[in-house]
């Protein structure tokens, strides 16, 4: 997995909606109670952020996480223990 690259796009994501949205990053900040920086450093790919101030980006932009399994976890279990991983 490529954090960096997982990050950028995410920023992205929320850097779109935001602006789909018509939102100012100051009214998202306020919104959502987080400072500026956060949110630009957030929209622009930083790999380490708090993830509570993640939700509540997510929540004022009305998205969410989705968590899903690995198709590269799952294929790599099944060369070490079988099919039946």
């Amino acid at each position: 997995m490529n954090v960096e690259k997982s990050a950028a796009r995410l920023g992205a994501t929320i850097e779109r909606r935001r602006s789909s949205l018509g939102l100012t990053q100051a009214q998202v900040c306020d919104l959502a109670g987080v400072g500026p920086s956060f949110l630009h450093q957030l929209e622009h790919g930083k790999p380490t952020v708090r993830f509570d101030k993640l939700l509540a980006v997510l929540e004022v932009l009305g998205l969410g996480l989705n968590i899903r399994e690995s198709r590269q976890l799952l294929a790599a279990a099944e060369d070490l223990w079988g099919e039946d991983a």
